[in-house]
Formats: C-alpha cells, structure tokens, sequence
C-alpha cells in the first residue's frame, strides 16, 4: 500500500477465462487450436508486445481425435488408399498441439508451471534452466521455500516459448495470498517465479540481442543478514529474506 503507484498501468492487459468466456468458448480447457488462433491475433491484430499464460499445459490435447485417425492409418485403413491420402492432407490441421508449438515459435511468450512438496512429488514434463545455479547462494543466509517436484508444460510447448515461471504462492494462514517468492529452490538450483520471468522476458525486447538480464542477488555489505534484493538489468527489486 505504502510503495504502490495507486493506479493501473494501462499498458497491462489480463484476459481472463471466466464465465462469459466459458460460455461463449465452451468448458476449459479449451483446444489448443483456439489458444493458438488467440496468440495469433493478440500479436497480428492487437499487436501485444508480450504474453503470460499462468496455466500449465500438461497433457496431449486429443479433442480432434488424432489419435483414432493415427490408429486406423496404421491399422485397419493401412492398405486403403484413399483413406491415406485423405489423411496425409488432414493430420496437420488436427495436430492442436503442434498448431500451438508454431503459434509460440518466436513469439515472446511466457508460460507458467508449478511446484510441489508433496514426499513423492513427480516430476512430469519440462520446465526451463534454474535462472541461478547450486552455488549462486553458498554461504549466505537465503531460507528459500523449498521444492520436491513440478509439472511444466509438454516439451513442446517449453522449446518454443521464450520463458517460463513458476505459479506458486505463498498461503498465509488465514487463507490469503499476499506474497510470491521471486525464487524457489530444487535440487539446490533457483528457479524464477512466473512474474520475474514475464519482466526478464520484456526487457529482453529491448536490449541488443534480445537476451533476458541475468538475475543478480543482493545482500547487505556487512553480517550474515538474509537477501535485500534482486537486480535484473537495470531493476532493483526489493525481497525480503525469503525472496
């Protein structure tokens, strides 16, 4: 309340799936054919300058029922013709996942992931390289939240998009959400929340080579005293201890 600037920033924009759009669209999730027809028009038609998606694409999209037209092109209709090249000429257009992989290919989007603490966590498709290494933090006092597994989006997706952040708060007792940790610790290494990663990726835009701004912790000059800040390019974001 003390540091907000008190008013919205009319350069942001959130389209969020609610009941309207669910309405008009049909349940979620939504075929990744329309995800991608949506990319493509913030970005040929509005001109957006960048995208975060905080859901996670987890799973195959087989809404088209490829999968039965793959089965029966190897299988009952192998030796028919027609059916084949029928086929060949429709697969493309019914392969949602592949249309949502080209949508993503260099575009600056962002996607989102999430952790887990659960004891036998899985650790299921991809997610991007911690934005600090294992010894990033040796020695110094940073009690980062700490994490087991993660469910990212399908390789597909993570090759082609420009970043990715995790979407993990932090649930205050009374059931609030006030805080999200900038980084979060697995296997030693630090990985960027969903918001960090959508801010490296906008100033990538506008740097030469379009490449992200490492992440640079910031301790104070004298004691043990946990971590103050993080600076990204030319940003300095204030942290508490937990980041």
């Amino acid at each position: 309340r003390l540091t907000m600037p008190g008013k919205g920033d009319s350069r942001i924009v959130i389209l969020d799936i609610d009941e309207k759009s669910l309405g008009e669209v049909g349940r979620w999730p939504w075929s990744r054919d329309v995800v991608a027809r949506l990319l493509d028009r913030l970005f040929d038609e509005h001109g957006v300058a960048l995208v975060g998606f905080d859901v996670v694409w987890a799973e195959r999209d087989r809404s088209s029922g490829i999968q039965v037209l793959d089965a029966l092109a190897n299988r009952e209709l192998r030796e028919v013709s027609g059916f084949q090249g029928a086929y060949r000429a429709l697969r493309s257009r019914l392969d949602y996942d592949a249309l949502l992989a080209a949508s993503l290919k260099a575009r600056p989007v962002v996607l989102g992931y999430y952790l887990s603490t659960d004891a036998q966590a899985v650790r299921a498709n991809a997610i991007p390289p911690p934005v600090l290494p294992k010894e990033a933090l040796a020695g110094r006092y940073a009690p980062l939240t700490r994490w087991r597994g993660y469910t990212g989006n399908l390789p597909q997706f993570q090759a082609n998009a420009a970043g990715a952040g995790h979407i993990n708060p932090i649930v205050d007792d009374d059931g609030v959400v006030r805080r999200v940790p900038m980084l979060a610790e697995l296997d030693g290494a630090y990985y960027e929340a969903f918001s960090l990663a959508m801010v490296r990726a906008w100033l990538a835009l506008h740097s030469v080579g379009r490449k992200p701004p490492v992440v640079e912790p910031g301790f104070p000059a004298v004691g043990n005293a946990g971590m103050e800040w993080l600076r990204v390019g030319s940003l300095t974001i204030p942290v508490d201890e937990q980041s």
